[in-house]
C-alpha cells in the first residue's frame, strides 16, 4: 500500500502530539472527512491500545519504539539487501507471521524495499504485534510448566492408587478363595485320609501363605507412602474403594487366621475321632465274631427233642446240662451288652459304616432274644420230665459249673490280651502296664482253679474205673473239655509275653514322644522369648531419638537383617513341630507355646519392623519435602514422647490436645476451643481413628511452612493458556502441553457448558478443583 498518498510524516507527528493529550479540538473536521484529522485519530488509537503498554513511561513510548524499530529495520534491510529476491523473502516472512503467530499482514514488501524511508508508524504498529505475541508465549510457557508439574504429581499418585487397588483386590480375592477351603468340614473315612488333609494344610502354611504375608505388609507400606505423598502435594487423603481399606484387609486377614485356627483344630479332632472309631469298629467286630462263634449251633441244640427218648439219668443230665448252658448264657449277657454299647457309640460318633454295624448288632440282638426264648422253652420241657429223671452225675455237674466260668474267664482274658489300645502319654501306658501286672498276679490262683477243675475230671475217671462204670463219652453237662481248657490256657499263657512286648514297645514310643515334646518345648520357649524381646526392642527403638533419621533407618534395616537371620531357628522349630504332628502328639506339658502362636508372633514381628522402617522413610520424605531440620525433628519427637504416656507410638485425642495447649494453641475446653480442636483433628486424623501418629504430628507441625500448589493457582495457569477464556480447547492443550499430559487433561476434563462456549470446549476449572479434592472429576 502507498501511505504517502494519505499522509506525510510531518502531518502525522503534528496530530500525534495533539492525540497524546487526548484532545480533539475540532470534531467537525473528522466528520467533514479531513484526512489529517482522521489519520491522527487512528494513530492515537493504535498508540493507546497496542503500543503504550510496552513501556512503563508513556512519554517515552515513541522514542523507545522508534529506537527499536529503526535499529531492527536497519538490520533487516541490510540483511535483505544481500539476498537475491528481498521482496519474495519479506512476503514469505509476513505470511509465516500471519499463519503461525496470528499477526495480520499490515505491510507490503514493496513499501519497505522500494522506499528510502519506510513509514515508521506503520512499521511501529506492525512490530508491536510481535512484542505482544512473544510476551504472551512466555506467559503460556510459565503456565504450561506449572500445569505439567501438577499433572505429573497427580499421574504418579493415581498410578500408586491403581497399584494399591490392584494389590488389595488380588489379596482379598486370595483370602476369599482360601476361607471356603479352610471352612470346608467334609469328613473323611480313615485316619490316613485326614492326615493327607493335614499335610495339605501344612503345605498351605509353609508354602502358600508366607508370600501373602509379604504382600499384605507391602500393601500397608504402599498405602502409608501414598498418603504421605498426597499430604506433601496438598492433595486430599486417598480413600480406597469400598471394601479395600487397610482395615478391611486386616479384618479379612483376621477372619482368615480364625478360619485357619478352626480348620487345624477340626483336623486334629477328626483324627482323634477316626482313631477312636477305627478302634471301636475293630473291637466291635472282634467281640461280635467271638459271640457269633459261641452262638453257632446253639439254636439247633436248644430246639432238639433228645430228652423224649432218653433215660432218667440222661434227662437229668440234659437238665443239668441246660442249667450249665443258662449259666453260660448269663455269662455272655455282658458281651452282648458290650457289643450293643459299642454299636451305639459308633452311631453317635457318625461312623461311616454304621449301617453294616447296626445290621450285625441287630442280628446278634435278635439271635440273643431267640436264644433266650428257646432256653426258657427247653428248660420248661426238661423240668416237666425231671420227675422221671433222678440220677445224675454230680461230679460232671460240678465240673461243668466250674469249667464254664473259668472258660469264660479265659476267653475274657484272651480277649483283653488281644485288645487294641491307644494312649497319648506315659501316664496312660504306665496305667495299662500296671493293670497287666495285676492280671499276671492273678495267674497262680487261676492255675490252681484250672488244676482243681482237671482234678474233678480225673476223679470222674477214677470213680468210673473203680466201679466198673462205662462212660458214654463227653460230659453230658458241658461241651468244655479238659483238653479245650488246657489249650486255651496255653494260648493265654503264650499271649502274656506278647502283651508284655506290645506294652513295652508302646512305653518306648511314649518315651520317645516325651523326648519330642521336651525338644519342641525347648525350641519353642527360646523362640517365644526371642520374639517377645525383639517386639519390645522395636517398640523402644520406635520412640527413641538416636542419631539422624538416616542413621535410624540404617540401624533398623540392619536390625531387620538380624531378625531375618533368625529364620533358620523358625524352620528348625517347624521341623520339630512336624515330627510331633506325625507322632500324633496332641498336648505338651513342657511349654505354653503352640506353633500357631509362634507363627502369628513371628509374622507380627516381621510386619512391625517393616512398618517401623516405612515410618522412618516417610519421616525422611516429609523432612526433605518440607525442609525440616534435624533439631526440629528432635524437638517434635521429644514433645510427642512427652505426651505419649503409654508409649504406644500414637497420641490419643486428650493427649494430643494437651500437647497442642503446651505449644500455644487455643484449644481449651470451650466452644471455640472445641471447634478449633475438631478442625485440627480433621487434618491429622482424617479417618477418625481417634489416634494421632508421629507422622501426622510432623505433617501438622510443618504444614503452614510449606509452599504448595493450590487449585486457584492451577486455574490461573489454565486461564493463561486459554487466552483469558473460561474454557480451553483440545487444540490449545496439545499446543501448550507435552503430548501425554495434554491427552491426560483431555480425557478427564468435562465439557464446558457455559453460554460463551464453543464446540469441543473443556471445563478446566472443575478439573483443577478436582485435583485438590474440592470437587469430583
Amino acid at each position: 500500500m502507498k501511505q504517502e498518498e494519505c499522509w506525510n510524516d510531518s502531518d502525522v507527528d503534528e496530530l500525534t502530539a495533539d492525540s497524546e493529550s487526548d484532545k480533539l479540538e475540532d470534531e467537525a473536521e473528522i466528520v467533514d472527512g479531513n484526512a489529517k484529522m482522521t489519520l491522527g485519530m487512528i494513530w492515537t488509537i493504535i498508540l493507546r491500545f497496542a503500543i503504550q503498554d510496552i513501556s512503563v513511561e508513556v512519554t517515552a513510548v515513541n522514542k523507545n519504539i522508534l529506537v527499536f524499530i529503526f535499529s531492527a529495520l536497519k538490520q533487516t534491510l541490510q540483511y535483505f539487501s544481500l539476498l537475491d529476491d528481498p521482496v519474495t523473502n519479506l512476503n514469505n516472512a509476513f505470511e509465516v507471521a500471519e499463519k503461525h503467530l496470528d499477526i495480520p499482514k499490515m505491510l507490503d514488501a514493496e513499501d519497505i524495499v522500494g522506499t528510502l524511508r519506510p513509514d515508521e508508524k506503520a512499521i511501529m504498529t506492525y512490530v508491536s504485534c510481535f512484542y505482544h505475541a512473544f510476551s504472551g508465549a512466555q506467559k503460556a510457557e510459565t503456565a504450561a510448566n506449572r500445569i505439567c508439574k501438577v499433572l505429573a504429581v497427580n499421574q504418579e499418585n493415581e498410578l500408586m492408587m491403581e497399584d494399591y487397588e490392584k494389590l488389595a483386590s488380588e489379596l482379598l480375592e486370595w483370602i476369599r478363595r482360601t476361607i471356603p477351603w479352610l471352612e470346608n468340614r467334609t469328613q473323611e473315612k480313615t485316619v490316613n485320609d485326614m492326615q493327607a488333609k493335614q499335610e495339605d494344610f501344612r503345605d498351605y502354611r509353609c508354602v502358600h501363605k508366607p508370600p501373602k504375608v509379604q504382600e499384605k505388609c507391602q500393601l500397608e507400606i504402599s498405602f502409608n507412602t501414598l498418603q504421605t505423598k498426597l499430604r506433601l502435594s496438598n492433595r486430599p487423603a486417598f480413600m480406597p474403594s469400598e471394601g479395600r481399606m487397610v482395615s478391611d484387609i486386616n479384618g479379612a486377614w483376621h477372619t482368615l487366621e480364625g478360619a485357619e485356627k478352626g480348620y487345624e483344630e477340626w483336623i486334629l479332632s477328626e483324627i482323634r475321632r477316626l482313631e477312636r472309631l477305627e478302634h471301636l469298629a475293630e473291637k466291635f467286630h472282634q467281640k461280635a465274631a467271638i459271640h457269633e462263634s459261641w452262638t453257632d449251633g446253639k439254636e439247633a441244640m436248644l430246639t432238639q427233642k433228645d430228652y423224649e427218648t432218653s433215660t432218667l439219668s440222661e434227662v437229668k443230665a440234659l437238665l443239668r446240662k441246660h442249667e450249665a448252658f443258662e449259666s453260660d448264657l448269663a455269662a455272655h449277657q455282658d458281651r452282648v451288652e458290650q457289643i450293643a454299647a459299642i454299636a451305639q457309640e459308633l452311631n453317635e460318633l457318625d461312623y461311616y459304616d454304621s449301617a453294616s454295624v447296626n445290621a450285625r448288632c441287630q442280628k446278634i440282638c435278635d439271635q440273643w432274644d431267640v436264644l433266650g426264648a428257646l432256653t426258657q422253652s427247653r428248660k420248661e420241657s426238661l423240668e416237666r420230665t425231671e420227675k422221671q429223671l433222678e440220677s445224675i452225675d454230680e461230679l460232671y455237674l460240678e465240673y461243668a459249673k466250674r469249667a464254664a466260668p473259668f472258660n469264660n474267664w479265659m476267653e475274657g482274658a484272651m480277649e483283653d490280651l488281644q485288645d487294641m489300645f491307644i494312649v497319648h502319654n506315659i501316664e496312660e501306658i504306665q496305667g495299662l502296664i500296671t493293670a497287666h501286672e495285676q492280671f499276671k498276679s492273678t495267674l497262680p490262683e487261676a492255675n490252681k482253679e484250672r488244676e482243681a477243675i482237671q482234678a474233678i475230671q480225673a476223679e470222674v475217671q477214677k470213680i468210673a474205673q473203680s466201679n466198673g462204670i462205662k462212660l458214654s463219652g463227653a460230659n453230658p453237662y458241658t461241651t468244655i473239655t479238659p483238653e479245650s481248657i488246657d489249650s486255651k490256657w496255653e494260648k493265654a499263657m503264650a499271649m502274656v509275653p506278647l502283651r508284655d512286648t506290645a506294652l513295652q514297645d508302646e512305653l518306648n514310643k511314649q518315651n520317645n514322644n516325651d523326648t519330642l515334646r521336651a525338644k519342641f518345648a525347648t525350641q519353642a520357649n527360646a523362640v517365644g522369648a526371642y520374639i517377645q524381646a525383639k517386639m519390645e526392642e522395636i517398640g523402644r527403638i520406635s520412640i527413641e531419638m538416636n542419631g539422624t533419621l538416616e542413621d535410624q533407618l540404617t540401624n533398623l534395616k540392619e536390625y531387620q537383617k538380624t531378625i531375618m537371620s533368625y529364620m533358620p531357628e523358625i524352620n528348625k522349630l517347624e521341623g520339630s513341630h512336624q515330627l510331633i504332628q506325625e507322632a500324633l502328639i496332641f498336648d505338651n506339658q513342657y511349654t505354653s507355646y503352640t506353633m500357631e502362636h509362634l507363627r502369628v508372633g513371628w509374622e507380627q514381628l516381621l510386619t512391625t519392623i517393616a512398618r517401623t522402617i516405612n515410618e522412618v522413610e516417610n519421616q525422611i520424605l516429609t523432612r526433605d519435602a518440607k525442609g525440616i531440620s534435624q533439631e526440629q525433628l528432635y524437638e517434635y519427637r521429644a514433645s510427642f514422647n512427652h505426651f505419649d504416656k503409654d508409649h504406644s507410638g500414637a497420641l490419643m485425642a486428650e493427649e494430643f490436645k494437651a500437647c497442642l495447649i503446651s505449644l500455644g494453641y487455643d484449644v481449651e475446653n470451650d466452644k471455640q476451643g472445641d471447634t478449633e480442636f475438631a478442625r485440627i483433628m480433621g487434618i491429622v486424623d482424617p479417618n477418625g481413628s481417634g489416634a494421632v501418629t508421629f507422622q501426622a504430628f510432623i505433617d501438622f507441625m510443618s504444614r503452614e511452612t510449606t509452599d504448595t500448589d493450590t487449585a486457584d493457582q492451577v486455574i490461573a495457569s489454565f486461564k493463561i493458556l486459554a487466552a483469558d477464556k473460561n474454557y480451553i480447547t483440545a487444540e490449545e492443550l496439545r499446543r501448550e502441553l507435552p503430548p501425554d499430559q495434554a491427552e491426560y487433561c483431555i480425557a478427564r476434563m468435562a465439557p464446558y457448558t457455559g453460554p460463551d462456549g464453543v464446540p469441543g470446549a473443556l471445563d478446566y476449572m472443575s478439573f483443577s478443583t478436582a485435583l485438590y479434592g474440592e470437587s469430583d472429576l
